[in-house]
């Protein structure tokens, strides 16, 4: 059995909507390892098709933290295609068990998007506020009523 990190500290909001975390996990087989330490930019839900080939389900949970929040020991893997926006977009994996580590957009280097399951059990702090791509989710795939709902990307207007 492989042995987990379990430490977790949530210190509360430094501004309006922005959390401030401090969270340790490792991958499936524990070979990575992955510490969170910092301000949550954003909290969202994504339905994008390659998000659902991404995660086997019809969306993903998505942390957007800034690239310096995050800490990782191991060895990492990663992918790299064409996103919808034109940018390349990279997604991260433990070369052993291929659990999803993280996801960046050459769109924006300096931020990294951290899936809410890789803390599982020490996640109570993940609470999304929007659904982007909404025009490709699933009838099957039911998130929350209340999110709002972008059809791609968030509006540039609407950015926080």
């Amino acid at each position: 059995m492989p042995q987990r990190a379990g430490r977790a500290s949530f210190c509360g909001m430094s501004k309006p909507d922005r959390l401030m975390v401090d969270v340790t996990a490792a991958c499936a087989c524990g070979a990575v390892e992955m510490t969170l330490r910092g301000r949550v930019l954003s909290m969202l839900v994504c339905s994008c098709l390659d998000c659902q080939r991404a995660t086997g389900t019809g969306h993903s949970t998505v942390a957007l933290v800034p690239a310096e929040a995050i800490t990782l020991t191991g060895a990492t893997a990663n992918f790299a295609r064409p996103a919808d926006s034109g940018a390349i977009f990279t997604r991260h994996f433990c070369p052993a068990c291929g659990t999803p580590l993280y996801g960046q957009s050459s769109r924006a280097p300096s931020l990294r998007m951290i899936p809410a399951g890789f803390f599982a059990g020490q996640n109570q702090w993940f609470d999304p506020t929007q659904l982007i791509f909404a025009r490709s989710q699933q009838a099957w795939d039911l998130v929350a009523d209340h999110l709002p709902r972008h059809q791609a990307y968030r509006e540039q207007h609407e950015a926080s």
